[in-house]
C-alpha cells in the first residue's frame, strides 16, 4: 500500500465549515488551563480543504495517564500502540490527527506511530512510553512515516495553556461544532479543575468509549486511582451515547492528571476524599457524551431514554441502547411520529429481561403505559407535540428491579444517509 503525498490523504467528507448542528451550543465552553497543561493545533495536510488536522497537548513530567480503547478487534494502529504503553501508567504528550484514522494500513502503519513517537519524544526529551497517539478519519489509508512527526516542532512553537478550542478543532472530521466541557472538585480542602475536548458525530456505539476524548486535571492521583475512576464514569457518560449503532476502530479516552494541585495524597479510587472529584469527571464526560449525541450525523433532535425498574444497572443501558439504536425507533422520531410501539419492540428484542404485563413508557413526561396497558383515557396530543421539539425524553420502567440508566442518542435523518454516502467522494 503506497504511502501518499501531503495534500493527497484522505478524501473523507469535512463538515468543519458547514452549519453547525441546529443542536449545537451556542458557543465553545471557556475552558480555563489547567496546570501542567499546553496545547497547540495547527494543519499538516491531512485534510483536503487546509483545515486543522493535528493537535498537540504536552504534559508536565511526574504526569500520570489512565485510558480506555476500543474492542474493535481491528483497531488501528495508534490504539495498538496506546494499549502497550498504558500500563506504565505515565504520559508526557498527546498526538492526535484528523483526516486519516491509520486504521487497516498494516506495517506501514505502525512506522508512521513509530516515527511520530520518535519526533515527540525527541522533542521532549522523554521516554516513547509517554507519548501517546490517537487519529481518526478514512480507515486504510497510509501516509509517510514522518508525516505527522515532521509537523510536531512547529506546533511546540504554538504550545498555549489556553488553546483548548482550536485544539478540539483539529479533532473533528465529520462533526460540525468543536467539544469541550469544564468542572471543579474539592479534594480536601484544595480546589482541582477538569477540562475535556471530544469528537464524535458518526460511527459512534458504546464499547468503551466510542470516540476520541481527552480529560486533564490538575490532581495528583497515581495512575492506577485514574484507572478505577475512569472506567465507572465512562459506563455512566461515554459508554451511554449512540448515533448509528457502530463502534470506531480508532476508540480512545484518555486522562491525564498532572499533578500540579497541592491536596492530600490519595491511595485509593474509593476514598471519600474522591467523591466531588468523581462527581466532576462523570459531569465532564457526561457533557462531551450529550455533545456527541447533539452532533450525530444529520441530527436534528436529540434523544435522552431513561430506563428504570430493570434487573440491574448494565441491563437498563443495554435496554436504552437497544432503544437508541433502532433505525424504526429513530426514524419515527424525525418524523415526530409517537409511535410507542416502536419503543415496546426495542424493549422486547434487547435480550434483557422485561415483562410486557409491568411495562410503562412516557414521552415527554406524558404515560403512555402503565404496567402493560394503555393509560386509561391516553390522549396523543401532547406526545405528539413533544414529538415537534428539538429534544425528546423517552421514560422506560421494566417495573422488575432497581437498575436504571440514561442514554442519548439522536434520530436518524436523510441527512445521515447523505454524509455517509458521499464521505469519500
Amino acid at each position: 500500500m503506497p504511502a501518499l503525498d501531503c495534500g493527497h490523504h484522505a478524501q473523507d467528507i469535512d463538515r468543519t465549515r458547514m452549519t453547525p448542528s441546529p443542536l449545537a451550543p451556542d458557543r465553545f465552553p471557556d475552558l480555563p488551563p489547567v496546570a501542567g497543561v499546553r496545547l497547540a493545533a495547527g494543519a499538516c495536510g491531512l485534510k483536503r480543504n487546509g483545515a486543522r488536522d493535528l493537535m498537540l497537548a504536552t504534559l508536565e513530567p511526574g504526569t500520570t495517564m489512565a485510558g480506555l480503547l476500543t474492542r474493535s478487534q481491528c483497531p488501528s494502529a495508534p490504539v495498538e500502540w496506546c494499549r502497550s504503553i498504558l500500563p506504565h501508567g505515565m504520559g508526557r504528550a498527546i498526538v492526535v490527527n484528523s483526516g486519516n484514522a491509520n486504521a487497516f494500513t498494516g506495517n506501514a502503519g505502525d512506522e508512521t506511530v513509530r516515527e511520530t513517537v520518535i519526533a515527540a519524544a525527541q522533542l521532549l526529551g522523554c521516554r516513547r512510553e509517554a507519548v501517546y497517539v490517537a487519529s481518526t478519519g478514512v480507515i486504510g489509508q497510509t501516509v509517510a512515516a514522518n508525516h505527522i512527526g515532521r509537523s510536531l516542532p512547529g506546533l511546540m512553537d504554538a504550545l498555549a495553556p489556553d488553546a483548548w478550542e482550536p485544539a478540539a478543532d483539529a479533532i473533528r472530521t465529520t462533526d460540525t461544532f468543536p467539544k469541550g466541557a469544564v468542572r471543579t472538585a474539592r479534594i480536601g480542602e484544595t480546589t482541582v479543575t477538569l477540562c475535556g475536548i471530544a469528537k464524535g458525530s458518526g460511527m459512534i456505539a458504546p464499547d468503551m468509549a466510542t470516540m476520541l476524548a481527552f480529560v486533564f486535571t490538575d490532581a495528583h492521583l497515581p495512575a492506577d486511582v485514574l484507572r478505577g475512576a475512569l472506567r465507572p464514569a465512562a459506563d455512566r457518560s461515554l459508554n451511554c451515547v449512540t448515533v448509528d449503532g457502530d463502534t470506531s476502530t480508532s476508540d480512545t479516552l484518555l486522562l491525564a492528571a498532572t499533578g500540579r494541585a497541592a491536596h492530600p495524597p490519595v491511595a485509593d479510587h474509593r476514598d471519600r476524599a474522591l467523591n466531588d472529584f468523581r462527581r466532576a469527571l462523570e459531569a465532564v464526560m457526561v457533557d462531551l457524551a450529550q455533545q456527541i449525541a447533539r452532533d450525530g450525523e444529520g441530527a436534528q433532535k436529540l434523544i435522552t431514554i431513561t430506563v428504570t425498574g430493570a434487573a440491574s444497572r448494565r441491563a437498563a443501558r443495554r435496554v436504552g441502547l437497544t432503544i437508541g439504536n433502532s433505525p424504526l425507533v429513530k426514524t419515527a422520531i424525525a418524523g415526530a411520529d409517537a409511535n410507542w410501539g416502536r419503543i415496546v419492540m426495542a424493549v422486547g428484542r434487547s435480550g434483557e429481561r422485561a415483562d410486557r404485563d409491568r411495562l410503562s413508557i412516557a414521552i415527554g413526561g406524558v404515560d403512555i403505559t402503565r404496567e402493560g396497558r394503555i393509560v386509561p383515557g391516553y390522549d396523543e396530543a401532547p406526545v405528539a407535540a413533544h414529538m415537534q421539539g428539538r429534544e425528546i425524553a423517552i421514560a422506560v420502567d421494566l417495573g422488575i428491579g432497581r437498575g436504571r440508566a440514561t442514554v442519548w442518542t439522536c434520530d436518524l435523518t436523510h441527512g445521515y444517509i447523505g454524509i455517509n454516502a458521499d464521505y469519500r467522494s
